[in-house]
């Protein structure tokens, strides 16, 4: 994703992923995500539809209150820099995050090892304008999207964790993407968090003065 901001540096044994769609850690056993706290060997795939189930609320909550006087609508499509996503792409990223694992753990349950392409994050951005989309409509999609996966992976049994999938040279079994829709969703709020942020305090600040001739 766009970013103004490289991030934490990555210890030398993260995989990465530098495809088109620029760096990603791909998280593995024993990796914590240094910036939302996310635990990988702490989440137990079983209980990844109850942690799902638990976003919808965390979204609604940055995406339908805004601060008092303060224009929402304009402050979630605010971009902190040109090349940062806003609070509002954030969350339409999410969005078609929980809705790419439903579609990609459903295929992986019914077919032997499935080969998908990828997101085009990036693209995606652009292609469906996510920044003038109806943050109401958005959030709607948001809870659909999570209870769909929930109910998905409830019905994995014990044998089902282990499927896999493939996304270019990247294995994916079940267990694995369980776990990543949650870092996604834990992530992201934290991305959306830091936009509102920035683009308060850019709101704050106002229009820079300019010198008198």
């Amino acid at each position: 994703m766009v970013t103004g901001d490289p991030g934490p540096t990555l210890p030398m044994s993260m995989a990465t992923d530098d495809g088109p769609d620029g760096p990603w850690v791909i998280p593995e056993p024993g990796w914590v995500c240094p910036e939302c706290g996310f635990d990988f060997d702490a989440c137990d795939p079983r209980e990844t539809p109850a942690l799902l189930r638990a976003f919808p609320d965390r979204y609604r909550v940055p995406l339908e209150r805004g601060l008092p006087g303060e224009d929402l609508d304009a402050i979630l499509r605010a971009r902190p820099s040109p090349t940062t996503w806003s609070a509002l792409e954030y969350a339409c990223h999410a969005r078609d995050s929980f809705a790419l694992y439903d579609e990609r753990v459903t295929t992986t349950m019914k077919e032997d090892r499935p080969s998908f392409p990828r997101m085009r994050r990036d693209e995606l951005v652009v292609e469906r304008d996510y920044n003038h989309q109806d943050p109401a409509e958005v959030l709607t999609g948001i809870v659909a999207a999570i209870r769909a996966l929930a109910v998905e992976l409830e019905y994995v049994r014990d044998d089902g964790w282990d499927r896999r999938a493939y996304r270019d040279d990247l294995e994916m079994s079940v267990a694995w993407m369980a776990r990543n829709a949650v870092h996604e969703g834990r992530h992201h709020l934290l991305d959306i968090g830091r936009a509102l942020r920035a683009a308060r305090q850019a709101g704050r600040a106002g229009p820079r003065s300019r010198p008198v001739a």
